[in-house]
């Protein structure tokens, strides 16, 4: 992308660095050093003059910020100790070393194992491993690790695709951060006894950035659900406030309440929210976004212009395959008792339309037919001159 943007060449940029070093030797010679390493925390090199100078700077007093301690010479002034992060202790390491086959040899795998809050960024590693190898990622499902217990922070964060992380208890904040095309499901214990549209089953920010894959979770979501999501699908039983705020693409359901604030700067993709209260409008932030409802194929058919369908298809048959998938995955039961009562489900649904995403589609369509009429007419067969126009022309 970088490449395509760049009118140069790229030793154009490789010389600019090399004057950029000489100009930085240069200064580095007056000032009589010899390292970078000498430059850190010598505030007494700063020439800060000009700065403090400027009108808007008088009566600021630097000298704390600029204040070197009083220490010895031989304690360091910069990094001299490296950190230990623990990663050969990490989870991810025992589903590597599980998934070799699929990674090697393209084999699907399938396995268990216990996940426990101690645990961070559940899967990032596997998927590191993966994209290393396929850089475009596994066939659907190749990869399925089905755990027990509670996923840490980040649990199946930037999960490539062909991963799917199956998870039988609950998560903690950002669960599926930048989900890469991988599929993460979380459904409460076999012992949960509650009411999973009642209860929180993932944390905040979950399915932060994620650009591709799908996440389906049997319980409701807490705060900032789907934030900046831009691409991947999420189906939840219900979320916090601010949901799906800054939201740019892809598509999120959402099967009960929502907190306050909900799309807030939301920009792109879909929201389909089924309204059970009556209330969504009230704590629906409206600024960028207009509230529709949600019609049969055969109606959207009839008043809407396709070229304005979310992913070319109608509300009805996306929202039934949203609702069809959380069903196989989590056995969710309340995505069961929509479906079974379709007709009066849908009308409770609200789709929620950023107005930048339907004027962006607008936009592409007239492109579109644009380039299509101009190809139109220079394909158009030429007229072969008769008789009587050789005539007219002599």
């Amino acid at each position: 992308v970088l490449r395509a943007k760049f009118s140069g060449k790229p030793e154009h940029v490789v010389n600019y660095f090399f004057f950029i070093a000489e100009e930085v030797r240069q200064i580095m010679a007056q000032l009589g050093i010899r390292k970078f390493d000498d430059l850190i925390g010598r505030s007494d090199l700063l020439d800060v003059r000009k700065g403090i100078e400027h009108w808007k700077a008088q009566g600021l007093d630097f000298a704390r910020l600029f204040a070197q301690p009083q220490v010895p010479a031989d304690v360091p002034r910069f990094q001299t100790l490296t950190q230990d992060h623990g990663l050969e202790k990490a989870l991810d390491n025992v589903l590597i070393a599980k998934s070799r086959a699929a990674i090697d040899k393209g084999e699907k795998v399938q396995f268990m194992e216990v996940a426990r809050n101690v645990n961070r960024s559940v899967g990032a590693m596997l998927s590191g491993a993966v994209t290393k190898v396929h850089p475009e990622g596994l066939p659907d499902d190749t990869i399925r690790i089905q755990l027990e217990g509670t996923g840490g922070q980040s649990f199946g964060a930037f999960l490539a695709k062909g991963i799917t992380l199956y998870l039988i208890g609950d998560a903690n904040d950002y669960t599926g951060k930048g989900l890469s095309g991988g599929r993460v499901v979380v459904r409460p214990s076999i012992d949960f006894r509650g009411v999973a549209v009642n209860n929180t089953i993932v944390g905040n920010t979950v399915m932060y950035g994620a650009t591709t894959g799908e996440a389906f979770f049997s319980g409701v979501g807490g705060e900032r659900f789907a934030v900046r999501l831009s691409g991947a699908t999420a189906v939840v039983e219900g979320t916090g406030d601010h949901g799906c705020e800054y939201m740019t693409g892809g598509t999120v359901a959402v099967l009960g309440k929502t907190g306050r604030n909900f799309a807030a700067g939301m920009s792109g993709g879909i929201a389909y929210v089924y309204d059970e209260d009556g209330q969504f409008a009230s704590r629906c932030n409206t600024s960028m976004v207009s509230m529709e409802k949600v019609l049969t194929a055969k109606e959207q058919s009839e008043t809407m212009d396709a070229s304005l369908w979310h992913r070319g298809q109608t509300d009805e048959a996306q929202l039934k395959k949203l609702l069809e998938e959380p069903n196989r995955w989590t056995g969710s039961k309340r995505a069961r008792d929509l479906l079974d009562q379709w007709d009066t489900a849908r009308a409770k649904f609200v789709k929620v339309f950023p107005l930048e995403y339907k004027r962006a589609l607008g936009e592409i369509h007239a492109k579109k037919t644009a380039v299509q009429a101009v190809d139109s007419a220079g394909a158009a067969p030429k007229k072969v001159a008769g008789k009587k126009d050789a005539v007219a022309a002599k």
